[in-house]
C-alpha cells in the first residue's frame, strides 16, 4: 500500500462557486480537449456514437433541483472532479504505489507506468472522482493540469487548469489553499466555503462556496415593470392613454 507524505504547506486546489455556475459543461470541454493531448495517454473512448456510449472524463457537471424551506425552487449545477484530499483513501489503498501525492504541492496524480487498472482507487474515493480507460487499462483522474500550471512555455495567464481558464462565468478559481492570503482561501473565508461530504474525513484541499439564497418572486425586479406600468410612464401608459382618446 502507499504511504501519504505529511502534510504540505501548499496545497494547491479548485474553490467552485455553485452560485454561478451556470452548467454549461466548458470545463469538461476544456478538460477533455487539453487532456487528450496533454498530460499522459490521450483519454479514450469507446463506442462513442453507439447504443451504450462509454468514455473517460475527468471533469463532470451534475444538476439538481433543489426547493429551499423559503423562496422558490432553484437548480444548482454541481462540478466533480479530484479533490486532491490531504488523507486521500484512494492513495493508501494503492497496491502498486500507482496512485500518490505529491509533498511539494498536494496533488493527487496517478504514475500510469505502475497502475494495474485494479479499480481499488475507483473504490475508495468517495467523490467517485476515478475513472478506469478501458483502452489505456489506467486508473484516470483530474491532475490540476500539472502540465499546465508550471509549464513556463505557456502565457502566465494560461498556467492554471483548463477548466478555470475557460469557465465563462468564473465559477472555478485555482490557487493555493494553504496559504490563508491567497485570493482562492479569502474568497473560501468570505463565502462561507465547505469541505464535500466531511464526515468522510478525508480533508479535501478543493472547496465548494455555497449558492446565494434567492428571493421571493414578488422581490425580484421586473426589468418589464416600467414598461408595462399604465398607471405611470412607459409605452403601454402611453398606448392607454391614446386609446381612452378613440
Amino acid at each position: 500500500m502507499t504511504a501519504l507524505p505529511p502534510p504540505s504547506a501548499k496545497k494547491l486546489g479548485l474553490v467552485i462557486d455553485l452560485d454561478t455556475c451556470v452548467g454549461c459543461h466548458a470545463c469538461v470541454t476544456a478538460c477533455k480537449g487539453w487532456n487528450d493531448q496533454g498530460y499522459g495517454v490521450p483519454l479514450s473512448d469507446q463506442n462513442a456514437y453507439g447504443s451504450e456510449p462509454s468514455g473517460t472524463f475527468l471533469n463532470r457537471v451534475h444538476s439538481f433541483e433543489v426547493q429551499p424551506d423559503q423562496g422558490p425552487a432553484q437548480v444548482i449545477n454541481f462540478p466533480r472532479s479530484c479533490l486532491h484530499c490531504d488523507n486521500a483513501p484512494c492513495v493508501t489503498v494503492c497496491p502498486t504505489g500507482a496512485s500518490y501525492k505529491r509533498a511539494e504541492d498536494g496533488i493527487v496524480l496517478v504514475n500510469e507506468d505502475a497502475c494495474i487498472g485494479c479499480g481499488l482507487c475507483a473504490w475508495a474515493c468517495p467523490y467517485g472522482a476515478r475513472e478506469l480507460d478501458q483502452a489505456a487499462g489506467v486508473m484516470k483522474k483530474c491532475t490540476l493540469c500539472v502540465d499546465r500550471i508550471y509549464n513556463e512555455n505557456l502565457p502566465e495567464e494560461d498556467r492554471q487548469p483548463a477548466c478555470v481558464r475557460t469557465c465563462p462565468s468564473g465559477a472555478r478559481h485555482f490557487g493555493d489553499l494553504g496559504d490563508p492570503d491567497s485570493d482562492v482561501s479569502k474568497l473560501v473565508a468570505e463565502r462561507g466555503g465547505y469541505d464535500l461530504m466531511p464526515e468522510m474525513d478525508t480533508k479535501p484541499v478543493n472547496k465548494y462556496l455555497p449558492p446565494r439564497p434567492k428571493g421571493a418572486v414578488e422581490d425580484e425586479v421586473d426589468i418589464l415593470a416600467p414598461l408595462l406600468d399604465v398607471k405611470t410612464t412607459g409605452f403601454a401608459g402611453w398606448l392607454d392613454r391614446i386609446l381612452e382618446k378613440i
